[in-house]
């Protein structure tokens, strides 16, 4: 199985030599069972070398992309996070991505580089993993495709993609085993010390509201919420406090609009990041924590705390809580 590691320009090194690596590493388990390597893994670019880090570093391509006929597995991986610069140098791989895909090759991009893939129209209407510190550029950019934020990875028919920086290894294992074997992943799994178990990338998020919007109103709501979630909030005050004489529709519509959260949501998400941190602090109980933050159920808190997180707020503390010396 041919696969394309993009050697894109303002490309994160990490990102793309642990894909690169990893499927090397599955050639090397095959190796010793006495059997053919499965994967004909080449870095393709667009000129005979890549400067990255400001110099620092210069690495050279296999292939250029004029030398691939075909191929059967794109791997896009992440770029830094200059995000307009990067999409700005790599016009040449959108163009070359669409042509081979239209010729049968698969697509995955890992991290960051779901921005060049989503540049093809190829992401059009379809499920997309990306870094969830970058979700709200995304959405900007590319409002045609459906972000996931919280997903590990998406499978598409055949257009992959996987979730921010160390997380794009799930997507590797991923493709590892159904291209290959089970087998195959776990022992990657193993070897690069992933924990193939994890299903999300929720636990990781920082919830920082959107605030580029430019509708004052709005954020002034949001500062308001911020302020105050512990109280009993509903929209109504919302609309007293910051934006009074607007209709509850129309401020509801704007919300939304601006945040990608209902006002519910919005309250939840930011009750649920204080409530993170308290626990991560490791002197709060679960129940302090709770009361904290506006809830008196703890049954609704679990409910809202795992809706956010993937755990619920006991595994959360016993996994990232500060230990007491």
């Amino acid at each position: 199985m041919h696969i394309s590691v993009l050697l894109l320009n303002h490309v994160n090194l990490a990102g793309m030599e642990n894909a690169r690596v990893a499927l090397q590493e599955c050639n090397q388990f095959l190796r010793e069972q006495n059997k053919e390597p499965f994967f004909n893994v080449e870095l393709v670019g667009c000129g005979p070398s890549v400067q990255l880090y400001n110099g620092k570093f210069t690495a050279q391509p296999d292939k250029l992309l004029s030398e691939i006929e075909s191929t059967d597995l794109i791997i896009v991986p992440p770029v830094q996070r200059d995000l307009q610069a990067a999409l700005a140098a790599n016009t040449p791989f959108v163009k070359w991505i669409t042509e081979q895909y239209h010729k049968g090759a698969e697509v995955a991009s890992l991290c960051l580089g779901a921005f060049v893939l989503a540049g093809t129209g190829l992401l059009n209407s379809k499920k997309c993993a990306t870094h969830w510190l970058a979700a709200d550029v995304f959405r900007k950019i590319y409002p045609e495709v459906e972000l996931v934020p919280d997903e590990l990875l998406t499978d598409n028919n055949g257009i992959y993609t996987g979730a921010g920086a160390f997380s794009s290894a799930h997507l590797i294992l991923y493709i590892i085993e159904k291209k290959l074997n089970r087998e195959a992943a776990i022992y990657c799994s193993k070897i690069f010390q992933v924990d193939w178990g994890r299903k999300s990338q929720s636990p990781f998020i920082i919830f920082r509201g959107q605030k580029s919007h430019g509708d004052d109103i709005i954020l002034s709501a949001q500062k308001f919420i911020e302020k105050n979630f512990a109280e009993n909030l509903n929209t109504t005050q919302l609309i007293n406090s910051c934006g009074p004489g607007t209709g509850r529709r129309t401020f509801e519509r704007r919300f939304r609009e601006a945040t990608g959260n209902t006002v519910q949501e919005y309250i939840q998400r930011v009750r649920v990041e204080s409530a993170k941190r308290r626990l991560e602090g490791g002197v709060d109980t679960v129940a302090e924590t709770m009361y904290s933050i506006g809830y008196s159920d703890p049954s609704s808190f679990r409910t809202v705390f795992r809706k956010y997180t993937g755990m619920n707020p006991q595994n959360y503390k016993k996994k990232y809580a500060r230990k007491r010396v």
